[in-house]
């Protein structure tokens, strides 16, 4: 079984592999009690193997989707869990994707001031982002993730053979942030691994080769590992660059002109709209912006904006990014690799929204 060890503190063991889960009673012996949080489609097929590994065990169940992401879910989930006699040396395990691993964490981070969290990623956007880093949040109606906070787990199980059950579409939204790692990879001129196995084994992660997934995963959570050890609260700016396409993917998913847009499919466009930004203001060539657009298509993910959207809008929920100081933040790749670029020309981001398909 292939292991990452994220050097934060405390440390976290990030497990992948196939048939990864086994390896999760290790990680809860000795604990009283283990609160599985996840949703009901995801606890129909995974969480007997998770009782499995765990003594005293109950499921607490949250919604679906980003409408679960709020407050009132954690208001109800931190309820739930003080009326069963969760203590503090107690643990909660985030069986799901995105949503639960927030929720989940979050609820953790904050319930008696901080419970062990351990998470159980079932999706590939989860295995190799959102679970491992310890960012936890939910979403107000102003825009996303704007409550939240850092909150380590103690481990991350990443089993690639839960991936098998996925829909076709969440799947390959999830090569979003595949996308995402490997443009990263290829202009900080690190991990040179990822970009390889992207390139030659791409056949192979389509069709979910649990080999492939193994090491796709594994490499992925190295890379996040690595930046996640330099800047493990987001304090220095280095963390920053895992942000590469979210400034927009963000707006795009706030926006709710278009609800059915996947994160992953978010950020596909928001990766090929930050490349032609920083063409256009000349941090790139013209050339380096057709491959990364090349990169994203070549997965299978959108390179164009739904119809519908409005650049007004989506320009003043990019302004609420998190990363912004009063104006327009971006995270752009640039001959120092990636960086945080603060109010571009208005001109230039207007071009870049009409190159995915968004007009004013």
């Amino acid at each position: 079984m292939k292991r990452v060890t994220v050097r934060v503190v405390p440390p976290c063991d990030v497990v992948v592999g196939a048939g990864a889960l086994s390896e999760l009673g290790a990680f809860l012996a000795g604990r009283r009690r283990v609160a599985i949080v996840s949703q009901a489609s995801v606890a129909e097929q995974h969480a007997d193997p998770v009782r499995a590994g765990a003594a005293n065990a109950e499921l607490f169940l949250i919604g679906d989707g980003e409408p679960a992401k709020t407050l009132a879910t954690v208001e109800r989930l931190a309820r739930d869990l003080s009326a069963w006699g969760l203590l503090r040396d107690d643990v909660v395990v985030a069986l799901g994707g995105g949503v639960v691993g927030d929720v989940a964490g979050f609820t953790a981070a904050v319930y008696h001031r901080g419970v062990a969290v351990v998470q159980v990623p079932k999706t590939l956007l989860a295995q190799i982002d959102a679970a491992v880093g310890g960012k936890t949040g939910v979403n107000l109606p102003e825009g996303k993730n704007l409550i939240g906070a850092f909150h380590q787990p103690i481990a991350v199980v990443a089993d690639v053979d839960t991936l098998q059950t996925l829909a076709e579409r969440e799947y390959r939204a999830g090569l979003g942030e595949v996308a995402k790692y490997a443009l990263i990879a290829l202009l900080s001129r690190e991990h040179g691994e990822l970009v390889e196995l992207v390139d030659a084994d791409a056949a192979a992660i389509r069709r979910r080769d649990p080999g492939a997934l193994t090491d796709l995963v594994y490499r992925c959570v190295e890379l996040k590992a690595d930046v996640v050890a330099r800047d493990p609260e987001e304090r220095t700016g280095v963390r920053a660059v895992l942000n590469y396409g979210h400034t927009l993917a963000h707006a795009l998913e706030a926006s709710g002109e278009y609800d059915d847009l996947l994160h992953g499919e978010a950020v596909a466009v928001g990766l090929v709209f930050a490349s032609e930004l920083a063409a256009t203001l000349g941090r790139i060539d013209a050339s380096t912006a057709e491959r990364d657009r090349g990169l994203v298509s070549a997965l299978g993910l959108p390179i164009r904006a739904p119809d519908g959207f409005d650049a007004s809008t989506l320009l003043e929920l990019m302004r609420r990014d998190k990363k912004a100081k009063g104006g327009l933040t971006f995270v752009l790749p640039g001959p120092n690799g990636i960086e945080r670029v603060d109010d571009p020309p208005a001109a230039a981001i207007e071009r870049a929204l009409e190159s995915v398909g968004v007009e004013g």
